[in-house]
């Protein structure tokens, strides 16, 4: 251990920033590379939380995944050099609160989390306010048991300005940022971005809604995280459009029922819903027109994961080796035959496991994994005895109505009433036990080789923005991170109680200022005609930092400091994508002009295009990409040399003016 001294400063305090500062201690715990370490951790909210997650939310809203399999600590799945420091998942923290209120009726909770947390079961779907909350303990536990030498100043602050602290040397020298509160840090080793999402402009055709809406005195409420949102101004009986039938839309439905007084109660088999009088009419509608599948009641424990037969990580790896790769990949070639192949073999494995015994499954499944798509494949499911009424239809599973279903918009209602029921009873058999949900929780397990496929560059340009993007990402989020199969009951509970209308396929939005009011349509149901004064997108915005609103990403940005990032085209013609860019790992910054700065590092949700599906939060047991990427660059931080002495006096260009910013760094 030298004498020195380290400073770095973590931009963004929520589960990501969590699990660096955790690795951070970690390693120094073991192997301390200097006398004294200062990590600065900047966030305007709770530490450990940050804003998506943070405690004082609503307690209406869930997470989409079971309390056993969230945390934020390593375990010996995880293929890291750091150090292994296992801590409680959330069902763990949580059982040992509970059981500590009833032995001492001490606790930190308030009594609707203790309540919560008491009544939590390792397959329950937590509130996000209660993952805010063991989030809050971690950074607490992991900050009050940091090494002697570590201390954690958390600045409850934006960041908004990030520079080179002695331009003449650039990265060789430390580096400094400025926060919204004037405060200065300088002297940095290093600086770590890893912001959630981070706000953004809208885009054109929101500002137009925007602008009509201030314009007639309606409502507009564009792509945001419900619970950022102010719904207060919508008033009982509006009328009021919800775009999307995604995550977010079932958090607006929420908000509108349970927040707003009424109450679902089970009567025999069914759930009803009793209004409050308080609820706006709903209009809800879609591309798909069709919500978010349910997902399958958990049947694989905390650390449960199919291991893939075709799509495996040696698979991939020749894939992308220079060697054997004679051509881009393409996603529709090189990887979604495998994916169906994956996904339809488990489907009919689960399907034949009442009929046959394990030996003979075990026979079908390797013989079906070998059959050539087509002929081949259709002669085996008849030699297994798989009825055509049985077979796995892609097509039939992205869009699950018939033309018929859709002549009307009351003969679409009556299918879509049917279609939840069968979407529950799907659920409740279970992710292992029943074959559909079973099938589409493979794409979920799959999610680790298609990253190692696709991430940084895996894909030609266009295969990237057509197929992946424009294809193959929502349709696995529409299939595998779906809500809790409560979510889609409560939706036909306000179906039936009149409170929501599901407007079908090919929604359509316009305006009518002679109204004045929001006009919705569909391209696919001839009657739909829905005017509304209240229009909300029920989305999260996109991820694009060339629309960024976030003051650090946006000075960054303008001053050549970062870019985004661009797949390369084998045709030369590269696909701009809206993610931030930077290196493979350990995830260097890079400038306006590829280059890498060598202490500024980035993960996460503004990744995003150069890494798949970086909202995803960290499972145990499964050996976690985000803790790997943690323990990456905690190493390559430590690992920093010191920056070279600052100069006598800051550079001009950091120097405080009276607004509160550096010249030069705008916030």
């Amino acid at each position: 251990m030298s004498g020195g001294r380290i400073e770095v400063c973590l931009v963004g305090a929520g589960p990501r920033g969590l699990s660096l500062l955790e690795r951070l201690c970690a390693q120094e715990r073991r192997s301390p590379r200097s006398g004294t370490v200062t990590v600065h951790v900047i966030d305007p909210d709770p530490p450990g939380a940050g804003r998506v997650w943070r405690p004082t939310q609503s307690r209406h809203l869930l997470m989409n995944t079971v309390a056993s399999q969230v945390t934020v600590f390593t375990d010996a799945s995880v293929q890291i050099k750091g150090p292994l420091e296992p801590g409680p998942s959330l069902y763990q923290w949580a059982r040992a609160l509970g059981d500590i209120a009833a032995a001492s009726g001490a606790t930190s909770l308030n009594d609707a989390a203790l309540s919560e947390a008491r009544a939590l079961g390792p397959d329950t779907y937590p509130t996000r306010a209660l993952y805010g909350q063991y989030l809050t303990w971690a950074f607490r536990h992991v900050a009050a048991n940091a090494p002697a030498h570590v201390s954690v100043q958390v600045h409850k602050a934006r960041a908004v300005g990030l520079v080179d602290g002695d331009a003449t040397i650039g990265g060789s020298g430390p580096q400094t940022v400025l926060l919204d509160d004037g405060t200065l840090l300088t002297g940095l080793s290093a600086v770590v971005l890893a912001q959630g999402h981070v706000p953004v402009r809208l885009t054109p055709a929101e500002q137009e809604l925007a602008g009509f809406a201030a314009g007639h005195g309606l409502t507009y409420i564009p792509p945001a995280n419900p619970a950022d949102v102010d719904l207060s101004s919508i008033a009982p009986g509006e009328s009021v459009l919800l775009r999307g039938l995604g995550l977010n839309f079932f958090d607006y439905m929420a908000l509108f029922s349970h927040g707003r007084g009424g109450t679902f109660a089970r009567v025999g088999d069914r759930l009803v819903y009793r209004p409050s009088g308080r609820e706006p009419r709903l209009f809800a509608g879609s591309r798909r027109g069709v919500p978010y599948q349910a997902r399958g009641e958990n049947e694989k424990g905390p650390h449960g994961r199919y291991a893939p037969r075709l799509l495996t990580a040696e698979y991939v790896a020749a894939l992308r080796t220079p060697a054997t790769a004679r051509e881009p990949i393409r996603f529709g070639t090189g990887l979604w035959s495998l994916i169906a192949m994956e996904v339809q073999s488990v489907y009919y494995e689960t399907l034949l496991a009442t009929r046959e015994t394990p030996a003979r499954i075990a026979d079908f499944a390797n013989r079906y994994l070998d059959a050539a798509p087509g002929e081949d494949e259709q002669r085996l499911l008849d030699e297994a005895g798989i009825a055509p009424a049985e077979r796995w239809d892609w097509e039939r599973v992205a869009r699950p109505y018939d033309t018929g279903d859709l002549r009307d918009l009351a003969a679409f209602r009556a299918w879509l009433r049917g279609y939840l029921d069968e979407d529950v009873r799907k659920a409740h058999e279970g992710n292992v036990s029943g074959p559909f949900k079973a099938a589409l929780d493979i794409l979920r397990d799959l999610r680790n080789e298609v990253r190692l496929a696709v991430d940084h560059g895996g894909l030609d340009a266009a295969s990237h923005r057509d197929e992946l993007d424009g294809w193959y990402t929502p349709l696995n989020a529409y299939l595998s991170i779906g809500p809790p199969a409560s979510r889609i009951e409560e939706m036909a509970a306000l179906i039936d109680a009149g409170v929501l209308e599901v407007t079908g396929p090919g929604m359509r939005v316009g305006t009518d200022p002679e109204g004045p009011a929001f006009v919705c349509t569909s391209s696919e149901i001839p009657d739909v005609l829905v005017r509304a004064t209240a229009l909300v997108e029920g989305r999260l915005p996109d991820i694009d930092l060339r629309r960024t609103a976030d003051p650090l990403m946006g000075q960054l940005l303008r001053t050549g400091q970062c870019r985004p990032y661009r797949v390369p085209g084998a045709d030369g013609r590269d696909y701009e994508t809206g993610g931030l860019a930077v290196t493979e790992r350990p995830y260097n910054l890079l400038d306006a002009c590829g280059r890498a700065h060598p202490r500024r590092f980035a993960y996460g949700v503004p990744t995003e295009s150069v890494h798949w599906v970086t909202a995803a939060g960290i499972r145990p047991g499964v050996g976690s990409v985000t803790l790997e990427d943690s323990d990456v660059i905690a190493a390559a931080v430590l690992a920093l040399p010191a920056p070279q002495p600052p100069p006598v006096r800051l550079p001009e260009q950091v120097v405080l003016t009276g607004q509160g910013t550096a010249a030069g760094v705008t916030s």
